[in-house]
């Protein structure tokens, strides 16, 4: 499939998204508009006005573009399938911010972001809109995106909400039998930190993805829609974001896996107080490394 056949393509169907939003009659934005929300030229997003026309999906009258029926589901182009999970998209993403030091209020090239995470650009486009549900992104007055750093209260308040979760977590994980599987996970993270800390002068960059890890199965005991949705905005903060603070962090690192193995024998003896404990203070822990990335960023 040719490359600007995939855009047209890719565009066709993320218009398609927009208009399922819409209601019958309603007129639509205007061709500069919808050329800066799909990230494409107008001469694409002309072509796809045209067949949406042809279609009878729109009427469209020189400026005047008015919805006209329901797209359905065999009104959709059929596009390359080789892109990215959104998960693996968010980890190429918090890599690229991690290992590149990418600082608050820097402008997010889309071109080059496609190309370097091998993604569609709507495909990037709709990521960038999921973070800045959270404030992570922000769309600029001039088209495009740039990312938002953190202000210490956001710091706090996202520092805060965290330990309500994940304290309700762990009390969750001591109840459950042994058949659960998640003592196997635990056992498997166990070992992947033994081997983190045996190999820390050379690997401690990699510790942000097993803490990723690590959360991520104490949450999964909890079945919760709305933990899961906050969970996403404190993945990204907290496994990203505060490394920005390059300060000793071989030695932060070494010493959160400590904190981690810690929580980890107080579940794998059952003992909710101890495990409790132990999670607060590694909660602290990563509440004060956030504040101090902050403060060492001068972005408070």
């Amino acid at each position: 499939m040719a490359r600007t056949d995939d855009r047209f393509r890719a565009a066709h169907n993320r218009l398609l998204d927009h208009l399922a939003k819409a209601e019958i009659g309603q007129q639509l934005s205007s061709e500069v508009e919808m050329a800066r929300e799909l990230d494409v030229s107008r001469t694409v997003v002309r072509s796809v006005l045209n067949r949406l026309k042809a279609e009878g999906i729109i009427a469209w009258n020189g400026r005047e573009k008015t919805v006209l029926r329901r797209a359905g589901a065999g009104d959709r182009l059929a596009v390359q399938a080789d892109q990215l999970a959104t998960d693996e998209l968010e980890r190429r993403f918090l890599d690229w911010v991690l290992r590149f030091d990418v600082p608050s209020g820097t402008a997010l090239n889309i071109t080059e972001l496609t190309r370097r995470f091998g993604v569609p650009p709507y495909a990037l486009q709709e990521f960038l809109a999921s973070l800045s549900r959270f404030g992570l992104v922000r769309r600029r007055l001039r088209g495009g995106w740039e990312l938002v750093g953190f202000t210490p209260d956001y710091a706090i308040e996202l520092s805060d909400f965290r330990m309500v979760l994940e304290l309700n977590a762990v009390s969750h994980l001591v109840r459950l039998s042994d058949e659960h599987p998640i003592w196997n996970r635990m056992e498997a993270l166990k070992q992947d930190h033994f081997r983190l800390e045996a190999e820390i002068d050379e690997r401690f960059h990699d510790f942000s993805l097993l803490d990723k890890e690590f959360h991520s199965a104490i949450g999964s005991v909890v079945t919760n829609r709305f933990a899961a949705e906050f969970q996403k905005v404190i993945t990204l903060v907290f496994h990203y974001h505060y490394q920005w603070d390059k300060t000793l962090e071989r030695e932060r690192n070494e010493a959160a896996i400590h904190e981690h193995l810690r929580l980890i024998r107080a579940l794998e003896r059952r003992s909710e107080t101890e495990a409790l404990e132990a999670a607060r203070d590694h909660l602290k822990t990563s509440k004060l490394t956030l504040l101090s990335s902050l403060r060492s960023n001068a972005l408070d």
